[in-house]
């Protein structure tokens, strides 16, 4: 079983995969390839000059994988809340997990299976979010939603950032106290 599973490798779902890796929670991610940010040309991107969409999410699922995250490239046919957490079901196989992030983008099917709470959108071509209590939670305890279908802006830099925020969030409940992981530079010599 894992501890976390997300759905959605886009830079939300991506970059709340690299901390839960990088803080030792075994981790799933379940991507069916996509993300609107595979067809995105990106200059605004703090940091990066300049970077295609499939690149930007490519390095984030290395960096992710570099801390142990699994990668399934899959479509989730559906989600079960169970006795322990959720199943996941793709037509690759079925997945258990504790927690789950819902990362998926402009898409809430997924939301409308498990019968959370969804709100109408509010950026342009988002005709819904799921509801959520600022921090990622949604109306069903143990899912968490973060990027735009928790209804940030669509922009990489802001997605990555919320999946960040969320998975920062989801640690934090796991492990009883507020998470925090700051590198620091290694010295040359």
């Amino acid at each position: 079983m894992f501890e976390i599973a997300i759905i959605g490798g886009g830079p939300a779902g991506g970059s709340a995969a690299l901390f839960t890796s990088k803080a030792g929670k075994r981790t799933l991610v379940i991507d069916n390839g996509k993300s609107v940010t595979k067809r995105a040309w990106i200059e605004n991107h703090y940091g990066v000059a300049e970077i295609t969409g499939p690149d930007l999410v490519e390095i984030g699922r290395k960096q992710s994988e570099k801390f142990g995250a699994e990668w399934v490239e899959a479509e989730v046919t559906d989600v079960k809340k169970t006795d322990n957490g959720f199943e996941i079901v793709t037509e690759k196989g079925r997945y258990e997990a504790k927690q789950l992030i819902i990362a998926t983008g402009m898409l809430t099917k997924i939301a409308e299976t498990l019968g959370l709470k969804v709100k109408a959108g509010t950026e342009p071509r988002v005709k819904q979010i799921i509801e959520t209590d600022g921090q990622g939670r949604t109306s069903m305890e143990g899912v968490w939603a973060a990027g735009v279908a928790a209804g940030t802006s669509v922009h990489t830099i802001i997605t990555a950032g919320d999946g960040a925020n969320v998975a920062i969030n989801v640690l934090s409940e796991m492990n009883g106290e507020r998470y925090v992981d700051h590198d620091v530079l290694k010295s040359s010599k």
